[in-house]
């Protein structure tokens, strides 16, 4: 998948009006997922993703935060002027996507380092 497919996908789950949007929802919750995995997880799961995505991941320089999927939609609705509804259909059309672009042993990874909760928004229930 190339970088333009990946907003487009998103764009279209969400039902964003253009695909600047659709940008600024991508690199805000890849920004938090990023923060919420180790290093190491998220330096696997960018190696899988389309070049323009997987910097956002590769940015990260904070430590690794232990989010609850509330915490992390609360950031994800700070980051994009939201509320956590709209933070949560933001989250799963960015995260579904990236399931998606991804092979299930590395989806299965990321969600192994998460607790319970997040695999909804990757679209599965594991």
């Amino acid at each position: 998948m190339q970088y333009q497919e990946f907003v487009a996908a998103v764009r279209q789950r969400g039902e964003y009006g253009s695909a600047a949007e659709a940008e600024q929802v991508i690199r805000t919750v890849l920004g938090v997922l990023a923060a919420r995995l180790t290093p190491d997880e998220a330096h696997d799961l960018a190696s899988q993703l389309p070049q323009g995505v997987a910097e956002i991941l590769e940015d990260q320089s904070q430590p690794t935060l232990r989010l609850t999927v509330q915490e992390f939609l609360q950031r994800i609705a700070a980051g994009v002027g939201a509320t956590t509804r709209t933070a949560e259909w933001d989250a799963g059309a960015v995260l579904s996507t990236v399931a998606d672009a991804i092979t299930y042993g590395e989806l299965n990874d990321v969600i192994t380092q998460l607790p319970s909760g997040y695999a909804s928004l990757f679209g599965t229930r594991s």
